[in-house]
């Protein structure tokens, strides 16, 4: 079986496993695959869902507003997340949260290939907002009535005063928080309810104010993060919303909260999946290039140099097809777990595919600490592999470019690299080469740069 039929079980055995619906669909956003979870929320069997627009079930008074901002996403370029309701084929309705974003070419991620989104039923919380909204009057004049009826529920609920001091939690708020009612209660919202954003770390800013001030129905934003009273943190997604008497007067607010960890772990493991290499588990070209990128504008800024080394596993294709593939994949792991203890933590090494490998040395000082690490390199590789029983001496031929001196933009320093990993080839093999201007593709001319490439 070949790699990508692996990458590809792989990949629908995970979703398949998951709780939420995924829908792939193409440029056009007609369906390519859609897990079971996606055809349980939809009532839509496989076969009726492939082809079809994503869009096709929802609500048609829902319909032209999801794929307004659908449209909007795209050209902002910019996450798209949108609460819309599914007609299944019985008439039932169900609705769903969807998170859509791009999908693109590992070796290009300017090249969008198709887009997938992720469905969440919300159906029970929805059903919760109503009952919150219907029950308003209630949480006031029939307290034990509601708390019966929160405490059942299995989202966290959670209610302030016109001060912003906790009123109330239901039993999931206190599991969630980690506060008991009685302890919470006339505290402040931010010290029970105390919210971060995952990427700045820093204290989220509550649009309880802002849900007050404007008496409308507000929410956290995304990366959202609850740090519990123990200090452990929560992912969580939430709606917030004014609370009114009887006169329709704002006297509060109430948060209905709940865990994200599953929608939000998913999302980073198809996000960490596009961006790695599933065999070795090391950055892919994609990610290579973004760190690249950064890599050579941080040494414009500080003067300093990068070298990018280009390296070709040689005669692998040899024990690939005498030893069988399952060896050779064996082998690429094992050669990739000793490049990984050759680099720097500062450094990226990435499997450019195949059995190529790229090692990225930022702000080095001068050549020779490159020199020192391609030496370093063909030494390491001089003890033998163990594999399935098998002792298999692995060389190296590699290419090493050097930004600024051998070209100023990602494009060409890759390209030079691989020119002068050619080089190596052609040298022999198991050695290494800088980079040179007198150096040309032409050097290798078609037919030994085919017989090379088969070793």
């Amino acid at each position: 079986m070949s790699k990508e039929s692996n990458f590809e079980n792989h990949f629908r055995s995970m979703s398949d496993a998951s709780p939420l619906g995924i829908f792939v669909s193409d440029l056009e956003g007609s369906c390519t695959y859609a897990n079971a979870a996606y055809q349980k929320i939809s009532g839509q069997t496989l076969q009726e869902t492939l082809g079809s627009h994503w869009a096709r079930v929802i609500h048609s008074k829902d319909r032209q507003r999801a794929i307004s901002e659908w449209a909007n996403a795209i050209d902002t370029q910019r996450p798209f997340v949108a609460e819309v309701r599914l007609v299944r084929k019985d008439g039932s309705i169900v609705w769903t949260r969807l998170n859509g974003a791009t999908i693109c070419d590992g070796n290009n991620d300017q090249h969008v290939q198709g887009y997938v989104q992720i469905v969440e039923d919300i159906g029970d919380r929805k059903a919760i907002e109503v009952i919150l909204r219907i029950t308003e009057n209630a949480l006031f004049e029939q307290q034990e009535r509601a708390m019966v009826t929160l405490n059942s529920i299995g989202d966290g609920v959670l209610t302030v005063n016109l001060m912003g001091q906790v009123s109330y939690l239901n039993h999931k708020a206190e599991l969630m928080t980690g506060w008991l009612l009685h302890d919470a209660v006339g505290l402040p919202l931010t010290k029970v309810f105390n919210v971060i954003d995952s990427v700045t770390r820093k204290q989220a800013i509550h649009p309880i104010k802002q849900a007050l001030k404007e008496n409308r129905a507000t929410k956290l934003t995304t990366n959202s993060v609850l740090i519990q009273r123990n200090g452990a943190e929560l992912p969580i997604g939430d709606s917030i919303a004014p609370i009114h008497n009887r006169d329709s007067s704002v006297i509060g607010a109430v948060i209905v909260f709940h865990d994200a960890s599953g929608s939000r772990a998913l999302t980073e493991k198809m996000t960490y999946l596009a961006q790695h290499d599933v065999l070795t588990g090391l950055p892919n070209r994609a990610l290579l290039t973004e760190r690249v990128t950064q890599a050579l504008g941080m040494a414009k800024r500080n003067k300093k140099r990068v070298a990018l080394f280009f390296i070709d596993v040689d005669n692998f294709k040899h024990i690939n097809d005498s030893l069988g593939h399952a060896t050779g994949d064996q082998l690429l792991q094992s050669i990739a777990n000793r490049l990984k203890h050759l680099v720097r933590n500062t450094d990226t090494l990435c499997r450019q595919g195949g059995d190529e490998f790229v090692i990225l040395l930022t702000a080095i000082e001068h050549c020779l600490d490159a020199i020192q690490v391609a030496e370093k390199l063909i030494s390491a590789f001089s003890d033998p592999h163990i594999i399935n029983g098998h002792l298999l001496t692995i060389t190296l031929s590699i290419g090493i470019s050097i930004y600024p001196d051998d070209g100023q933009d990602v494009a060409t320093i890759f390209n030079h690299a691989d020119v002068a990993m050619y080089r190596a080839k052609v040298c022999g093999r198991n050695n290494y080469q800088f980079f040179n201007s007198g150096m040309k593709i032409k050097e290798v001319d078609v037919s030994a740069k085919a017989n090379i490439s088969q070793a």
